[in-house]
């Protein structure tokens, strides 16, 4: 990377938190994914994954000082169950921050809000709800119906 290429970048971001506003959501009335609205779900799915790395490091600073002797095999089988489910728990998140990234990705390759099926538009209010969505609502039906006929051969 050129050594004056991460100002540029910095300073196009710059560029991007001047015009998108605070309290901006997107509207249908407006050109589908224009600057603004790839602005404001960068932003989002970025903010989601710092949530979620945050707790990720909480969990791991919890077990790192939850270990110790607990004598009552009862509290102790209650403690690892607990333990299990909390790590259990952030296997998934793991999975969704894969899934924000590569959301992401898609921002700033262009093609993010586009179902991979058909290749329409995402509804907004489906990737304001799920962010990380992948299908339009129509697409990701038909999926399912198709998953559950062939979970029940």
């Amino acid at each position: 990377m050129l050594p004056g290429s991460v100002g540029q970048s910095e300073g196009a971001k710059m560029k991007q938190d001047d015009f998108l506003p605070d309290d901006y959501r997107p509207a249908e009335d407006e050109p589908f994914m224009n600057d603004k609205q790839l602005e404001y779900f960068r932003r989002k799915l970025i903010e989601w994954k710092n949530e979620l790395m945050a707790g990720s490091r909480d969990t791991i600073e919890g077990l790192q000082d939850g270990t110790r002797n607990i004598p009552d095999v009862a509290d102790r089988a209650s403690e690892e169950t607990d333990r299990a489910l909390e790590l259990r728990t952030r296997d998934r998140q793991r999975k969704l921050v894969a899934k924000i990234d590569s959301a992401l990705r898609r921002v700033e390759e262009g093609e993010y809000g586009y179902c991979e099926v058909t290749g329409e538009p995402i509804s907004l209010k489906r990737l304001d709800a799920r962010p990380i969505a992948t299908m339009s609502l129509e697409a990701q039906e038909r999926h399912e119906r198709r998953e559950k006929v062939h979970r029940d051969d």
